[in-house]
């Protein structure tokens, strides 16, 4: 007689922070996992890309969630529209509305939904109301959900263990709001994905939330404290100011830290509350490993760990897709919304194309650009003082990219593995901006290294801005150019003389 299959899980925003790193754990766990994402080109090498199956969907749309949920088990509801604008609790009801609906008629048997943990009062902050919303629309559905209800989740990559990994380390004495007395249980990324992967065996007449928590309770300003502790840093001078509004500290997050403000705000609007855990009833049905919790100062050496080692697998912005559907790509023709300018350069190079494509696939984080060094910094600056990403983010890995990684002010778009990179611009410009770098050979065998920036204006202030930033292109695109053709001789030589490409 055949054993019954393992169980069918689907995980939404697979491209996520969290669904990216839940993927493998349900696979360790022997479940079976079907990845819905609306871009699933964002999921190309991913370790775990070809043991899944990948599944094309809007969480908007009834007919590609009941086609996602065939055979399903278990659903991870892990989306919500956080950071993309004024009416994302609006998105988020009607979305929560959509999953319920299909969930019950495609009978799926239990709903999984990571929720921010908040007090029992009745008025929240618009991110933690919303939270709470989704929760209860999900619980309201006819299917048997678990709603897990989490503080800041300390994790490499999460946008709330960022924020305060950066405030710590960039602002040795910082006036803060007074929220910073606050107290809070946050809780280690593992521990929340142990969570995750316990629910989805529980019984199916489980149907509740669970409140989901470290093994400490700090406030916001302790945390900092210990932050520092564990970075080797000095400690931290700490000033609250009653008068320090959200909406102040959020653009001040902004300029200091990689968290885009429009990110940075709900989530400071939601330190305003005491979040602690009421109850641990979830240790009923997920118990706590032998060696216990990951206390606080454990989670930020383990996420230190992960971040010294390049090895950080997921960031808060995982989920920001490279394009959507309607934008234009630099290969559309002329009516995609204007004639591209470009800027092209080639070289022919004296080395491999393996060893040249090892250079252009590190380029940017603590590479830096290859050129004209302070016009990068300059240009970093002005953009976060317009709201922009600047140079602050960084890569998530030392030497690895993937589609839709940020990378400083640039996302991946579109990658051919050892051949060609391309990068759109996330920075303020009046325009949408590509850069292209590539690597070939021609027909006599020889490395070319060929780049290309291009522009699409909009309006007269596009093609304005194009023409002041020309003049400035021989040094920015010209020194790129050269500086990455002259590191990869370099990493030629030092692979000929048997010490690997540097």
């Amino acid at each position: 007689m055949a054993e019954n299959p393992a169980p069918l899980a689907l995980v939404t925003g697979a491209t996520g922070y969290i669904g990216g790193r839940l993927v493998p754990e349900l696979l360790k766990a022997g479940i079976r996992v079907r990845a819905m994402a609306r871009h699933p080109e964002n999921l190309r090498g991913r370790s775990w890309a070809d043991r899944v199956d990948i599944v094309q969907a809007d969480a908007g749309s009834p007919e590609d969630l009941r086609r996602a949920m065939e055979g399903v088990d278990v659903a991870y509801y892990l989306i919500h529209a956080l950071g993309t604008g004024r009416r994302f609790e609006s998105t988020d009801r009607r979305t929560a509305l959509v999953f319920g609906a299909a969930a019950r008629e495609s009978g799926v048997k239990r709903i999984v939904y990571l929720g921010g943990l908040h007090p029992d009062i009745e008025e929240l902050s618009p991110h933690l109301e919303s939270r709470r919303e989704v929760g209860d629309i999900l619980l309201a559905s006819g299917v048997p959900t678990t709603v897990l209800q989490a503080a800041v989740i300390l994790g490499s990559g999460s946008a709330s263990f960022e924020m305060m990994r950066h405030l710590t380390e960039r602002l040795p004495i910082m006036v803060t709001p007074k929220w910073v007395t606050n107290r809070i249980q946050p809780i280690a990324i593992r521990d929340v994905l142990r969570y995750l992967v316990g629910s989805a065996s529980m019984p199916p007449d489980v149907n509740r939330t669970f409140d989901i928590g470290g093994p400490q309770v700090l406030t916001y300003g302790e945390m900092m404290q210990g932050y520092a502790r564990v970075a080797g840093l000095g400690r931290r001078v700490i000033i609250p100011l009653p008068v320090l509004t959200p909406w102040l500290a959020s653009h001040w997050v902004g300029v200091v830290t990689p968290v885009p403000a429009k990110l940075a705000k709900p989530l400071v609007g939601s330190l305003i509350h005491e979040v602690v855990c009421r109850e641990d009833d979830i240790k009923q049905y997920v118990p706590d490993p032998p060696e216990g919790l990951v206390d606080f100062e454990g989670a930020v050496r383990l996420a230190l760990r992960r971040i010294a080692d390049s090895d950080v697998t997921t960031t808060f912005s995982s989920a920001l897709g490279p394009t959507a559907p309607s934008d234009p790509l630099p290969e559309d023709p002329d009516w995609a919304g204007g004639r591209l300018r470009v800027d092209e350069r080639s070289s022919i190079v004296a080395a491999t194309p393996e060893v040249l494509w090892t250079v252009i696939e590190g380029i940017g984080g603590d590479n830096g650009w290859y050129s004209w060094r302070l016009g990068w910094v300059a240009r970093g600056v002005m953009d976060r003082v317009f709201g922009g990403p600047g140079l602050r983010r960084g890569r998530r890995h030392g030497s690895d990219l993937l589609v839709g990684d940020e990378l400083d002010w640039w996302r991946v778009e579109a990658i051919e593995e050892g051949h060609l990179l391309r990068l759109r611009a996330e920075m303020r410009l009046p325009g949408l901006a590509w850069l292209e770098l590539i690597a070939e050979q021609d027909e006599q065998g020889r490395t070319v290294f060929r780049q290309r920036a291009l522009y699409l204006p909009k309006g007269l202030p596009g093609l304005a801005y194009w023409w002041a930033v020309t003049p400035f292109h021989g040094i920015v695109f010209g020194g790129m150019q050269r500086n990455i053709a002259a590191a990869a001789v370099e990493a030629q030589r030092s692979f000929d003389a048997g010490q690997g490409p540097t």
